[in-house]
């Protein structure tokens, strides 16, 4: 019998599906195709794609190939509205419906804000707080809410045992830099005087965010070393680093890898209307000063990401000034795969070990210690710590099969149960004045 050619098989199994289902549909579709065994799915996705001496993973390449196959727009192709829709609707596809304890809506220095309490959270020790994260999504400071990271946001905090509050700020090209900035910071500013509300210890509080949100973290960590704020702990996913785009995984990468070159275009020129700032310490922390008293960081990297390189050389400025840091590259992922946290076992696999990363850099399972006798900051990332000057690195749990375990991470999948409903919080009588 004659063998379909993948691409017609592709466009006749995939098209009525992925164009005209409804959300379930085709996040039950995509589930299903990934579970394929694994000849199938290579003949589906096409010939293994190496570069750079990476190969990419074959979900992700079955998933961008399928992309590809529905025919779906290009969202620097669309008006912005538009494309923020679309970017929300790929994320939820993407990420499924996640457990959380719970979660409470908030404002947040006058932005909207929203916790996520994990289970083993509920029940509340009051003489002593819990761990918590404080987010900012990414999106290209263009794109992006708390809709699209809810379930990376519910993730980290079931994962890791902390508490995470993500925080909206407002986007460009309506408000350009440094308005994503001054809200990014005020928050984090709002949280060190607001902890006992939100249940947590000022002892383990960290800042952390993916992509453009990675890069406001890391501008916020910077600000709290130099202002003498509490921090414990940076979680910095593929952050970008340095805005004027020139590393070789930047011409590496930039067509055929999700994140296009021609998007990273669209928002910095929304981001930032001024194309000389694209070099400023304002908005690279790769080529700002390091202050003092930086927090440890765990600086997660995908293998074909535009912004590996510079994500990368930001763990080693930070290694090379003596902060405690840890870089992952998972080699063959793409930009975005942390919104994946339902799609491909890899990707779960590698939000498990971030997450894991979070939970040894705010002391989770440290438990015992009592109220005012804290590990101080700097300890709490004795996971991290490596010889001054040198970057700890890790084995990739992707491309690299003897390290992973993708039944594992499948086994993880099929624990998702249904989330409770969110809950309305009140905000501390303060911000209710803002």
């Amino acid at each position: 019998m004659r063998e379909v050619a993948p691409t017609s098989s592709l466009r006749s199994l995939a098209l009525p599906r992925l164009t005209r289902g409804t959300a379930s549909a085709k996040a039950a579709f995509l589930s299903g195709v990934l579970r394929l065994p694994t000849s199938t799915k290579r003949r589906l996705a096409g010939p293994p794609v190496v570069l750079d001496g990476l190969t990419l993973d074959l979900d992700t390449q079955l998933v961008l190939r399928l992309k590809k196959v529905a025919r779906e727009p290009d969202v620097e192709t669309l008006p912005v509205p538009a494309a923020r829709r679309a970017l929300l609707a790929q994320t939820r596809l993407a990420g499924g419906q996640q457990p959380i304890g719970e979660v409470q809506s908030c404002r947040v220095a006058g932005r909207p804000g929203r916790l996520y309490v994990p289970r083993g959270r509920l029940v509340r020790d009051h003489g002593a707080g819990d761990p918590l994260l404080v987010f900012f999504h990414g999106g290209g400071w263009v794109y992006g809410d708390l809709d699209s990271h809810d379930p990376l946001c519910r993730f980290l905090a079931e994962r890791a045992g902390v508490r995470v509050l993500s925080v909206d700020y407002r986007l460009a090209p309506e408000q350009p830099f440094p308005a994503a900035y001054d809200d990014a910071l005020a928050a984090y500013r709002w949280v060190t005087a607001n902890a006992g509300w939100l249940g947590a210890d000022t002892s383990r509080l960290a800042v952390g965010g993916d992509s453009a949100g990675g890069n406001l973290a890391a501008l916020v960590a910077l600000e709290a070393a130099r202002s003498g704020l509490p921090l414990a702990f940076q979680l910095l996913i593929y952050p970008a680093t340095e805005l004027t785009r020139s590393s070789a995984s930047h011409r590496l990468f930039g067509k055929g890898f999700y994140l296009t070159t021609e998007f990273m275009d669209g928002c910095a020129d929304a981001y930032l209307p001024d194309a000389a700032m694209q070099a400023s310490p304002a908005v690279s922390p790769l080529v700002a000063d390091l202050p003092e008293g930086l927090a440890p960081a765990y600086v997660a990297t995908a293998g074909f990401d535009p912004l590996r390189d510079e994500g990368e050389a930001y763990a080693a400025r930070l290694a090379e000034a003596g902060v405690p840091v840890e870089a992952q590259r998972f080699d063959g992922l793409i930009h975005g795969f942390a919104n994946w946290v339902e799609l491909g076992a890899t990707n779960r696999a590698a939000l498990s070990r971030i997450a894991d990363a979070l939970r040894v850099g705010l002391g989770v399972g440290d438990e015992t210690r009592t109220a005012g006798a804290r590990t101080p900051a700097h300890a709490l990332a004795r996971g991290l710590r490596d010889t001054p000057g040198h970057v700890r690195r890790t084995a990739a749990l992707v491309g690299r099969p003897e390290a992973a375990d993708p039944q594992a991470a499948t086994r993880e999948a099929a624990e998702v149960e249904a989330s409770g409903p969110a809950s309305d919080a009140e905000p501390p009588a303060e911000d209710v004045a803002r």
